[in-house]
């Protein structure tokens, strides 16, 4: 099912700018309706294009043709303006400060179906479907570990890695290579969080350098 409730918090995207990103967050707030309140605020300066409920509902906020406020400063493969070029996909979800959970399958289900359509309609590469943590690790942790990743990847959505034989003294150098910001101090954490959720701790160590490795061992 799908719903529209326009967002006043969006403008126009830059002439010229490609859409080649897709970003995943969760709303990271107690109720579904307090979300789309806020998402809809003006004074939040906030805003997704889409916003999946729980049941798998679809809400339409922004058109695809403009730009929707929802990564804030961020960073991925060199560029800054992230909103410019991207689309973005709220969850809805409590998150961490609200009582994280497993999304559901409708949701998810929901979410499939919804990338898929938008991968069809943009020239977005598999190394750009990214979540808001991995865009500004050191401020967010969403969608999180709770998010299935390798699910979304097995329907051609997004990348999941296959081991590669590297040294955790070469980690800095590979998640810059995948397009993590080199400046910041979360960005292995964010990697864990997305590829080897079992342990978050933002230390450098030869498991998680292998996965980076074969991640880019992958990409095309």
């Amino acid at each position: 099912m799908t719903d529209a409730a326009l967002s006043p918090n969006r403008d126009t995207r830059p002439p010229g700018t490609p859409i080649d990103m897709l970003v995943i967050h969760y709303t990271g707030m107690p109720t579904a309706e307090a979300a789309l309140a806020r998402l809809c605020d003006p004074d939040a300066k906030v805003s997704a294009h889409y916003l999946l409920h729980e049941d798998g509902t679809v809400v339409t906020l922004v058109p695809e043709t403009e730009r929707a406020w929802h990564a804030g400063v961020s960073y991925w493969r060199g560029n800054t303006d992230i909103n410019a070029r991207s689309i973005g996909i709220e969850l809805v979800n409590p998150g961490h400060e609200f009582g994280y959970r497993s999304f559901p399958e409708p949701q998810m289900a929901a979410l499939e179906a919804l990338a898929q359509a938008i991968l069809s309609r943009y020239a977005i590469p598999a190394r750009n479907v990214v979540g808001h943590s991995d865009v500004a690790p050191d401020r967010k942790q969403d969608p999180g570990e709770l998010f299935d990743w390798c699910r979304m990847a097995k329907t051609g959505i997004g990348i999941w890695p296959r081991p590669a034989a590297a040294a955790a003294s070469t980690l800095p150098a590979l998640l810059q290579r995948i397009g993590y910001d080199p400046d910041a101090g979360q960005a292995i954490a964010a990697f864990q969080r997305r590829f080897r959720p079992g342990r978050i701790d933002n230390r450098p160590d030869d498991e998680t350098a292998a996965l980076a490795a074969g991640l880019l061992a992958g990409l095309r």
